[in-house]
């Protein structure tokens, strides 16, 4: 009950504030866009698990004031319980989102009978890491960073997931970038001539183009 009434004398200071200086309070998250790996019930619920372990993990207690089913489900006991008056608390205490995009993955579903060690890395059940590649086909060119995968679409997707589950909350794209392997031998004329980057904003920007049409 401290811990509640806490947030509560929080959340009022916050709303005094709020007030008097006619801010916006909103949170920045990460989150990765999740295909697939194959078209079955079992993978695109696999997909599904991926996201809620990820973004869904903070988007539902903010808009529903809990934690997704899905987690509840196959977390157990080990997954917090919000008391009534601090879901009641939490519900609704954001006028925004900052939204991190950087890449996309295929989720394959791992299933129920194989022993894991349980852990936050096994809870989702989704094969993520080692499944860049479908068919032999990766999701999207590979960057410098081992975990980045060039997938534009993913951030159409995302938004258009975000508006339709979470209500339609205000969104600002708060980071998207690529990187690439530095070439010390290139000249400084030749490292400006930044095609791939350009390219990659260019792509992303069409798609969310299409996001908001």
């Amino acid at each position: 009950m401290k811990v509640a009434g806490d947030l509560a004398y929080g959340t009022h200071s916050l709303t005094c504030i709020q007030a008097h200086q006619k801010g916006k309070i909103g949170i920045t998250l990460n989150s990765n866009w999740y295909v697939p790996y194959s078209k079955s019930k079992s993978n695109d619920a696999s997909a599904q698990r991926a996201l809620d372990f990820m973004f869904g993990w903070f988007m539902d207690p903010l808009v529903f004031g809990d934690y997704p089913l899905g987690m509840r489900a196959y977390v157990g006991d080990r997954l917090p319980k919000f008391t009534k008056e601090q879901s009641k608390i939490v519900k609704g205490s954001f006028d925004f989102i900052g939204l991190n995009y950087y890449t996309a993955n295929y989720a394959r579903n791992i299933p129920s009978s194989n022993k894991v060690n349980i852990s936050y890395n096994t809870d989702a059940r989704a094969e993520l890491s080692g499944v860049c590649a479908r068919n032999g086909i990766l999701i999207g060119p590979h960057a410098a960073s081992g975990w980045l995968y060039v997938y534009p679409r993913g951030i159409r997707d995302l938004l258009i997931y975000t508006k339709k589950k979470y209500k339609n909350p205000v969104i600002y794209i708060t980071e998207n970038g690529v990187d690439e392997v530095n070439n010390a031998t290139l000249t400084l004329e030749e490292a400006l001539k930044d095609d791939m980057r350009i390219d990659f904003y260019k792509q992303h920007i069409i798609h969310l183009q299409r996001a908001s049409r």
